[in-house]
């Protein structure tokens, strides 16, 4: 794909940038301002997608260090917490499905997700829900694979944690029958 390629190629990318959005940022509208604005750096600095990336790790790459530019800006003007909650934005559940139960497990592993640090919960949705390889999750992030590698194998550890306490026996001994 050459730079010219980008404003045909960037509408076909944007809802896997909108759910990295806004898995990155735990806000609707923050996502919302990040697509916006990762999508013009990247129309701006198309010349610089070198030949062989991936153009999706290119902008995830571009959305995360706008973030993280956001971040340190808020930092500095003391606005280190959002002043908001927004209400449940979206569910992974199968809404044909309308099973309880299923609903319930996907809330509760979106919810164990959002609860991570953050460095550990963008390399999850890089790798177990964007699909990034590796190596790509790394460029996106600009940290070693190993970092990578690191970081989702202490997510997937606390998950697991939580969810074996969850399910334990000795967790279940207060619930009533």
């Amino acid at each position: 794909m050459n730079d010219d390629d980008l404003p045909a190629v960037l509408p076909t990318l944007l809802p896997r940038l909108w759910r990295f959005a806004l898995r990155l940022t735990q806000n609707q509208h923050d996502a919302e301002d990040l697509v916006q604005r990762a999508c013009v750096r990247a129309l701006e600095r198309r010349a610089q997608l070198q030949p062989g990336t991936s153009t999706l790790s290119w902008l995830f790459s571009i959305a995360h260090s706008t973030w993280m530019n956001e971040l340190r800006a808020r930092s500095i003007r003391n606005r280190g917490s959002m002043d908001w909650q927004d209400e449940e934005i979206e569910s992974f559940a199968d809404p044909a499905a309308h099973n309880p139960e299923i609903d319930l497990l996907h809330r509760q592993v979106i919810n164990a997700v959002e609860a991570l640090p953050d460095a550990q919960r963008v390399v999850m949705v890089l790798v177990a829900i964007e699909g990034l390889s590796y190596r790509e999750a790394a460029d996106v992030l600009d940290v070693p694979i190993g970092t990578v590698m690191s970081r989702l194998s202490r997510a997937r550890l606390t998950i697991g944690q939580q969810f074996s306490v969850q399910s334990s026996p000795a967790a279940r001994k207060g619930e009533s029958i």
